[in-house]
């Protein structure tokens, strides 16, 4: 069959940077699945996006589908055939559901059963006819904000202002808001016009020649070796955040790197303030020395060629000259701040209606810490840190510095903490207690700043819980998720091996009747899901995530181990039987109370038997909390498994005399609870 390329282009008005490549990717996803359905075979998909457009282009797209013929099944014989041998009304509905007619119909014995039969043919549709439906899927793409324009109703992250739909030399026929589709596309806004694409294979050159580089790759890579090129003309050293660079790559179609400076004087505020300015503010790259200290310089790279730079230069610096002004004036007054009044300040700012101003929240934590360290058995000097920390953690949050540059609270604030003579601990911890920020942060090195990071994660998620501010869906306005994320990366990192119900326990305690035991168990599912996506990272299979997760012992670092011990002993031959062994107990204890065993009761050597090695089994585990025992409690769960196939094999649990039965399934239920402090063995699955 004979194949074309097709190109799709959706022009727009200048599209927020931290859109474009999700935009881009989302267009090719949903146009190649539609390919597939249509059953259009086609070769290499290519993407191209910049600020103004994201397009694609497919390459070898079949023009028509394939003509299909298949053979399909209608009712038994005894249904399509009336007593009098007439064609039923089942049977000639079956026929002219497949476009055929009841003089198609032949029949195939299956299963000693006659079923009438006919052969379906399906003539395929031509692409072109097929491909205005490529309408639907730019329509049909998502963004996180979205905006109406004109008289239109259709919401979409911005203006539609041309479209661009050929199946080779011909173009696809459609319309949205108002806008048709046809062969032109636009070059660069200013250095660029309105141009002609002839096939779809041409689009990138054609681009080119008026000042586009549409492949987001291929326009990267020109400003990762500008960047090179700079470093290398002037002996510095240029850090390229990869954050930056991605979002500085969707700001521009035809980049142009260049370097401005600034006043030498400026070099006085912390690095921090200098390269939060240039990077969060102004989209600039920081220039440092070969020895790591940062120089007087920037780097822009303009949207355009390279005329008239020096201009450009100096419009770059005149507007970073007045944010390091203002930012010199913020640093030199918040120098006459005093910690102290300005914890007081906290007192007067809000939190949250239901959970009080900061200051109330700052001694929840300030209580929580201290609660922490004892739990975890820190020396006093420590835990006089771990207060000291806690008490004025959140003091930056009214400097003039935080309230400009809200990116620095922490990090200005450890800055400040120094200076005004606080202890390395304590400075350090201020900044550590918002870690880890994201998913790629690390948590807090210090035992300070992790116990006041626990603390404060630990009292916004309860908080929050308490008074029924609960995610739903995508919805989690308080970052509660990342929260809770949080903390499970510090336990982890720290291997403090504390039950998440204790913590939940230690921080509902500030609440009164709001800490009720419905707020615990939502707060117990809500960690169980997040450590289910932790898990999942480590490749766990799902079942024996659900095993640990569904245990008695909600405990981070001695769960994670649970779950890799299951993963590694399941490759194991006898991983089957122990795993049916110890599920079968789990199954049978369902019907059974938690009573004391009688010992007297016992018929038979088998229940003895059973009976001693629960009780060895008791008396050796190390009640799953020892990260280094783990794989030695599931040998000794494991090691019950020939014990408990011969109980099972002599003994009938549920026996005629009522105490008896009782008895029995009182053994069952005290060692399935032992089982299940491991793992909930009956939700594994095993072939």
């Amino acid at each position: 069959m004979s194949k074309k390329d097709l190109l799709v282009e959706i022009g727009l008005e200048e599209v927020p940077a931290h859109y474009v490549t999700d935009a881009m990717n989302q267009f090719a996803d949903k146009l190649t699945k539609w390919l597939d359905e249509k059953q259009l075979s086609h070769g290499e998909v290519r993407t191209y996006s910049s600020p103004r457009r994201i397009a694609v282009l497919v390459k070898d797209v079949l023009e028509k589908q394939p003509d299909i013929e298949e053979e399909a099944k209608g009712p038994a014989k005894k249904i399509a055939l009336d007593e009098n041998g007439n064609w039923s009304k089942a049977a000639i509905g079956f026929t002219k559901g497949q476009g055929a007619s009841v003089e198609d119909i032949y029949f195939k014995e299956i299963n000693g059963v006659e079923y009438v039969h006919v052969q379906k043919f399906t003539k395929g549709i031509e692409a072109k006819t097929l491909l205005t439906e490529a309408k639907q899927l730019i329509t049909g793409l998502t963004f996180p904000k979205n905006m109406r324009w004109g008289s239109q109703e259709l919401r979409y992250i911005r203006p539609i202002k041309w479209l661009v739909a050929l199946f080779g030399q011909e173009v696809i026929p459609f319309e949205i808001a108002g806008v048709k589709t046809d062969s032109y596309t636009y070059g660069h806004r200013f250095l660029g016009e309105k141009v002609e694409i002839a096939m779809p294979s041409l689009y990138e050159t054609v681009l080119l020649e008026q000042f586009v580089i549409a492949n987001p790759v291929k326009r990267k890579e020109a400003i990762s070796q500008q960047l090179s090129d700079l470093e290398q003309e002037h002996s510095w050293v240029i850090p390229v955040d990869e954050d930056l660079l991605e979002e500085v790559n969707n700001l521009v179609e035809y980049p142009t790197a260049l370097f401005g400076k600034f006043e030498q004087e400026y070099l006085s505020l912390p690095d921090e303030v200098l390269v939060t300015t240039m990077k969060e503010h102004q989209r600039y790259f920081p220039v440092r020395s070969q020895a790591g200290e940062l120089q007087p310089y920037f780097i822009t790279v303009r949207n355009g060629d390279q005329n008239h730079l020096e201009n450009v230069a100096r419009g770059n610096e005149k507007v970073l000259r007045a944010r390091l002004s203002d930012a010199n004036f913020f640093y030199k007054e918040d120098q006459k701040l005093n910690i102290e009044d300005a914890v007081k300040k906290l007192d007067k700012i809000v939190f949250h209606e239901e959970l009080g101003t900061l200051g109330e929240k700052v001694k929840r934590v300030v209580s929580l810490s201290g609660k922490l360290a004892d739990l975890l058995q820190v020396p006093s000097n420590e835990k006089q840190d771990v207060e000291r920390a806690a008490s004025i953690c959140k003091f930056d949050l009214v400097t003039h510095m935080v309230y400009e540059f809200p990116e620095l609270q922490g990090k200005i604030g450890e800055k400040y903490a120094r200076l005004s003579g606080e202890t390395e601990e304590v400075s350090r911890a201020i900044n550590e207690h918002y870690m880890p920020r994201h998913a790629e942060d690390a948590a807090p090195t210090s035992n300070v700043g992790a116990i006041v990071a626990l603390a404060d994660k630990l009292d916004t998620i309860v908080g929050f819980f308490s008074i029924g501010k609960i995610p739903t869906g995508s919805q989690d306005p308080y970052a509660l998720r990342r929260q809770a994320s949080g903390i499970i990366q510090i336990l982890l990192s720290k291997q403090w091996t504390i039950a998440l119900p204790e913590l939940f326990e230690l921080a509902l305690s500030f609440y009164g009747d709001k800490g009720s035991t419905e707020a615990k168990e939502e707060l117990k599912s809500f960690f169980r899901l997040r450590l289910k996506y932790r898990l999942a990272e480590e490749n766990i299979r799902y079942d024996l995530n659900d095993a640990v997760l569904e245990s008695s012992i909600l405990e981070v670092n001695s769960l994670v181990a649970r779950a890799k011990v299951l993963q590694e002993a399941s490759v194991e031959p006898e991983f089957k039987e122990t795993v049916e062994a110890l599920a079968r107990v789990m199954n049978i204890a369902k019907k059974g109370n938690n009573l004391d065993i009688n010992e007297d009761l016992f018929e038979s050597e088998h229940e003895r038997s059973l009976y001693k090695a629960y009780l060895q089994a008791v008396n050796q585990l190390n009640n799953f909390k020892s990260v280094e025992k783990i794989r030695e409690n599931y040998v000794i769960l494991a090691e019950l498994k020939p014990v408990i196939i011969d109980y099972f094999d002599h003994t009938m649990v549920m026996s005629d005399d009522e105490n008896v039965k009782a008895n029995r399934l009182a053994q069952m239920v005290k060692l399935s609870q032992l089982i299940e402090s491991f793992a909930k063995m009956n939700v594994i699955l095993v072939k």
